[in-house]
């Protein structure tokens, strides 16, 4: 019987059909990726070019002001930016602790038919239009609840745009939690109930603390989603240009800062006015950049294994 031909490396290399595919494939899963670097670069440098432009033509003085009209030449970022800073931590203090306890009652107390249901309305909540949000602010947060309970208080300020924002950010965080609590292996809650350990003893000590990784990201995730809405706190935060000494003052915050100068922005465009829009817009993505960078961080610290 003769001796077989020896496999050589071109053997290997299939010429077939189903190579051809995969190669195909492959080229256009990079370039999905290539196209999102690209994309994501241009952005950056449209951001850069305008708002190294604004920046030429800025004083520090005019930055450290109080006031942020640039139609009439005042470019404080005290305003929006303290504005941002109190919607965003009265929109964590309403989504955090909130949408945490809804994710560990799904994961650890609610039966399955209960998490079949609650679960898919929660999530529907999150694809409610923001703008609608806002309207219910205006309409039912303000009267209802804030005018209450500061009776002095306009109807339109940071603390109803806090709240509103707050409760488009309760679903993600839900959702996120729910999904990082259920990944902590069952076996390690059977090996807590198995030296006797209560329900909530279990959920506090061992599954929270297991599954810390993922609760940080969705705590960041909600405030970048936060951070970055527009439509409710352009609705009700009051729409004013100075800077905001309470949570109870009308404000703006640099979305809605943004928002404003482009809305009948026809006269402005190319002028510094319309130059501080990229200024407020790179101000934005190093915001949310170092968010997340720091939360990458902390979670590749305390990312547990299993």
């Amino acid at each position: 019987m003769p001796d077989a031909p020896p496999v050589t490396l071109d053997d290997l290399a299939r010429r077939d059909g189903r190579t051809a595919v995969d190669a195909m494939v492959g080229r256009a899963l990079g370039g999905a990726g290539l196209l999102a670097i690209v994309i994501s670069l241009l952005i950056i440098g449209v951001l850069l070019r305008d708002a190294l432009g604004f920046l030429a033509h800025t004083s520090w003085a005019e930055l450290g002001a109080d006031v942020w009209r640039p139609r009439a030449e005042q470019y404080g970022i005290l305003a929006p930016v303290l504005g941002t800073l109190w919607v965003t931590l009265i929109a964590v203090v309403v989504a955090g602790p909130v949408g945490l306890g809804a994710a560990v009652y799904l994961s650890e107390y609610a039966s399955p038919r209960v998490r079949r249901t609650v679960k898919p309305v929660i999530e529907i909540l999150a694809s409610i239009p923001s703008v609608v949000v806002g309207v219910f602010a205006f309409r039912f947060i303000a009267p209802e609840v804030t005018q209450r309970i500061f009776t002095d208080s306009p109807q339109r300020n940071l603390l109803v745009a806090g709240l509103g924002v707050g409760l488009l950010c309760i679903p993600l965080m839900t959702s996120v939690s729910e999904d990082a609590l259920r990944a902590v292996p069952g076996a390690m809650r059977e090996a807590s109930y198995g030296i006797g350990a209560k329900k909530i003893t279990t959920v506090v000590r061992v599954v929270v603390p297991a599954a810390v990784s993922g609760l940080v990201a969705g705590l960041i995730l909600t405030v970048s989603r936060a951070i970055g809405e527009t439509m409710v706190v352009f609705l009700v935060a009051g729409g004013s240009a100075g800077r905001p000494d309470s949570a109870l003052d009308p404000g703006i915050t640099i979305t809605s800062a943004m928002t404003g100068v482009l809305v009948g922005s026809d006269q402005s465009v190319g002028g510094k006015a319309y130059q501080s829009v990229f200024f407020l817009g790179l101000l934005l993505f190093l915001l949310t950049l170092a968010l997340n960078l720091i939360a990458d961080r902390f979670v590749r610290r305390v990312r547990t294994t299993y």
